[in-house]
């Protein structure tokens, strides 16, 4: 029998992939499924990045790149930044283009998580922070983000979590599975709160940081000159730009700690794809009425999902402000979390992900995706309230 390092007992998973085969294997025999399940935007990705990505290989674009991105892309991600934040800070020479944004989160982790450190993330989260956490041997410390509070969290619950222990904290706002965010003013008490904690770094997820509505303005850990030495901002194309199959993230880095982050790219996988750099070139300085237009259809998806899902029989669903995830609380129909998920998709015909698939705190919610069309997202709802009401007569 082979032996595998026992770090890899460690290592969790994503479950909205394997919700998604699930799905898939179902549609295979047949069955009518509505997937409101992965975090992947049904729009194609804007006709002019994909030209720039074809024009890119027709020309000659088929080398390596550098490990740590081409300057063009590394220049237009600065300018980019400083712009959206109202800052001047970023230098392309502390960006790193890397293929999706778990590699950023996949760095971090590794770089400051080892047997005896403490790791501070959110839950429910991105499955993935948890997951490395315990892969590289730290002890995950969750922070828990609660419904009473929009699932944001409090400056004080944080620092409060803080230890002699801790290398690393993980933020995200907008946050996945909740579409949660973290007001301005609690970003400004956590930062002051962490003068005394100096030797503790912070990853700040920000994917989400182009997604918002009713007004919220995104508040970037980048306007902080007070942390940069300490701060690694990841982001990306994926959600914002409809890119997820192109696989193109980057990431801020402090001086400190960049070539090490690039040293990781060349000992895990070279360089980014070539063609793909040049077309997240296009999406960063081409037009942006694509993006613009999969926004106000987001906005009306999650207004419709919300009430929808409001008048469902056991059901409570607040309102998300980023992000395109809803993550209603279904403590009211009697099942849990994962036991709803299972029966939803086998019996209902929709796909959706349990809170717990986002840590522990997520038990009593499911994550639904509105990344879908109206009509597919009222077919789901109608769905899973014919269920529920059968379930209740039953």
């Amino acid at each position: 029998m082979l032996q595998l390092a026992s770090g890899m007992s460690r290592l969790g998973t994503e479950s909205a992939f394997e919700v998604l085969a699930r799905a898939n294997a179902l549609r295979a025999q047949g069955r009518s499924i509505v997937a409101l399940s992965i975090g992947q935007p049904d729009f194609q990705t804007p006709a002019h990045i994909v030209e720039a990505g074809i024009k890119a290989l027709r020309d000659g674009h088929h080398g390596y790149t550098p490990a740590n991105g081409i300057p063009e892309v590394r220049q237009a991600v600065a300018d980019d930044l400083n712009r959206r934040h109202g800052i001047n800070t970023v230098h392309p020479d502390n960006v790193l283009i890397v293929p999706g944004g778990k590699v950023t989160m996949f760095f971090a982790i590794m770089m400051f998580g080892e047997p005896g450190a403490e790791i501070i993330y959110p839950n429910p989260g991105f499955p993935i922070y948890e997951s490395t956490i315990k892969f590289s041997g730290a002890t995950p410390v969750p922070l828990p983000l609660l419904e009473e509070n929009g699932f944001g969290f409090k400056a004080e619950d944080v620092l409060s979590r803080i230890t002699p222990k801790t290398r690393l904290i993980i933020v995200n706002s907008p946050a996945n599975p909740t579409g949660g965010i973290v007001e301005k003013d609690e970003i400004d008490k956590l930062v002051k709160g962490l003068e005394k904690h100096p030797n503790v770094a912070i990853m700040s997820d920000e994917i989400y940081s182009e997604m918002l509505y009713d007004g919220k303005i995104h508040t970037s850990f980048l306007k902080y000159p007070e942390i940069a030495d300490r701060l690694i901002m990841l982001d990306g194309w994926s959600k914002t730009y409809a890119m997820t199959g192109w696989r193109m993230g980057y990431s801020v880095w402090p001086k400190s700690l960049i070539e090490q982050a690039t040293r990781l790219c060349i000992n895990v996988h070279s360089c980014v794809n070539a063609s793909a750099q040049w077309a997240g070139l296009a999406a960063l300085t081409g037009p942006k009425d694509e993006v613009a237009k999969m926004m106000v259809a987001f906005d009306e998806r999650r207004r419709f999902t919300v009430a929808e899902l409001n008048k469902l029989p056991g059901i409570s669903c607040i309102t998300p402000y980023g992000a395109f995830y809803a993550f209603p609380n279904i403590k009211g129909t009697g099942f849990k979390s994962k036991a709803l998920e299972v029966a939803l998709l086998d019996e209902a015909g929709v796909a959706s992900i349990a809170g717990t698939s986002f840590g522990a705190f997520g038990e009593g919610y499911l994550r639904i995706s509105y990344a879908n069309s109206i009509e597919n997202i009222g077919e789901a709802i109608k769905r899973i309230g014919s269920f529920l009401e059968k379930r209740k007569a039953a």
